[in-house]
């Protein structure tokens, strides 16, 4: 009798591997988290305007919002080892349209905390970057960089996507109509990632994309939260993990943190109309998807130090100048501007990813999970500190200068990351016996 064994390979595989559907409906599931990436910025004005809260009281909000992103994300990591990818990102799908649904009848300052904060911080930060990691791990061996800048750029791509329409239906009927299509959009992607993504290619009897070899599914881990404090003990012991965290909260601080929730109200302080500057910023986000795919190549080819090095530098420079090209209309320098800021944006991910992976290994996705929450706290204090700065000196001006500095600090810490010492002299022997072998 002939029995099918689910965890084999298969014997005639598909003409396309089934990890690019995965990656497909793992893109699209983290399309749909982006769109909340773009609200904040258009959520100050109006809600100024409604209830008289403050640039502080709001921007606290986002601030828990990206702290409890960015530490739910190391734990996600390892509930999708223990529950599976499919489990945990629909939950979190529902989370966030949770969250979306109640912003519309909130009336005071923590109710906004509450639902856009914890809520949607939650669901947001389990579909994180430390997803899109997990996903490459486990899915491919062959263009893993390429993978993640693919990801990476999902991200982006729903926020740039999202953000005309977003801006429009703020502007014509107001805030709320917003909140309820980003909470919408959550609902009709939970089919498709319920029917198509899995945890592991054993699951549907295929080898990883680029593998030689079947690779079996690893043992569940009932010890899921001591398993991602194991990995935060081990990791902070390195040299590395700290530069890695401090180079990508800076990170956090200058993309997140200032461009995409405070461009929007620092533009329209300059006379330039909402819409106006949202369409500038969906134009970041369109460079953004160029830039991180272009860099996940690269990242396969070139040392991942240097791109970080330079990438940092150079976003430094832009947001020093920023202050001086900001006006009530558009003009040629703020296009280069946005070009190159978009390219910039968020091409520090590949070069992360990788580095995590060579200096963690099997851990690197929860490792990277760890450094995201770096960047997303990063994130959220410059987002809060920015709003009360705003409060206080009337002005972006200063904050934009600041920001920069800190690129460039990140840029000379990004130059000097290094593999420990013995690592080195290890690999360095395992190459010269294997060197050696082949002659």
């Amino acid at each position: 009798m002939t029995q099918r064994i689910e965890n084999s390979p298969s014997v005639h595989p598909p003409r396309v591997h089934r990890a690019w559907w995965v990656a497909a409906v793992a893109a699209l599931a983290i399309i749909a988290a982006g769109a909340f990436s773009t609200m904040p910025g258009l959520l100050v004005d109006p809600l100024q305007e409604e209830f008289g809260w403050s640039h502080g009281e709001i921007s606290f909000a986002v601030w828990v919002n990206m702290a409890l992103n960015g530490l739910t994300a190391p734990f996600a990591a390892a509930l999708m080892d223990r529950f599976g990818l499919r489990r945990v990102v629909v939950g979190a799908l529902a989370v966030i349209a949770a969250g979306a649904a109640l912003t519309t009848a909130m009336t005071e300052p923590w109710q906004l905390t509450l639902y856009w904060g914890v809520l949607v911080g939650l669901g947001c930060g389990s579909m994180a970057m430390a997803f899109a990691a997990t996903v490459t791990n486990r899915w491919f061996v062959q263009r893993r960089g390429l993978v993640t800048g693919i990801l990476t750029a999902a991200s982006v791509f729903g926020q740039f996507v999202f953000l005309p329409v977003l801006s429009w239906a703020v502007d014509h009927y107001q805030w709320r109509a917003g909140t309820v299509t980003v909470g919408l959009t959550s609902l009709m992607v939970m089919p498709f990632v319920w029917l198509l993504l899995r945890s592991h290619p054993a699951d549907v009897g295929v080898k990883p994309y680029g593998s030689q070899e079947f690779v079996p599914k690893p043992p569940l881990d009932s010890g899921t939260g001591r398993r991602t404090l194991h990995v935060l003990c081990a990791v902070v012991r390195t040299g590395p993990f700290w530069l890695l965290a401090t180079t990508f909260a800076i990170c956090g601080a200058s993309t997140n943190g200032i461009m995409w929730t405070h461009f929007t109200p620092a533009a329209h302080d300059h006379g330039m109309p909402v819409t106006v500057a949202s369409s500038l910023l969906a134009m970041v986000g369109i460079f953004n998807v160029a830039g991180t795919i272009s860099s996940g190549w690269l990242t396969d080819r070139l040392n991942p130090r240097w791109l970080l090095g330079s990438y940092y530098a150079l976003r430094g420079l832009l947001l020093m100048f920023l202050p001086a090209m900001m006006g009530p209309t558009v003009q040629l320098p703020l296009v280069a501007f946005v070009v190159l800021f978009g390219v910039l944006d968020v091409a520090t991910v590949p070069p992360t990813i990788a580095l995590c992976r060579e200096f963690y290994g099997e851990d690197s996705a929860i490792a990277f999970g760890w450094v995201l929450a770096a960047h997303q706290l990063g994130a959220g204090l410059v987002a809060f500190g920015s709003g009360v700065a705003r409060d206080a000196l009337g002005s972006y001006d200063l904050v934009w200068m600041a920001t920069g500095a800190l690129c460039c600090a990140a840029a000379m810490l990004a130059a000097i990351i290094r593999r420990p010492e013995h690592d080195r002299k290890r690999a360095t022997t395992i190459e010269l016996a294997s060197s050696g072998a082949s002659r």
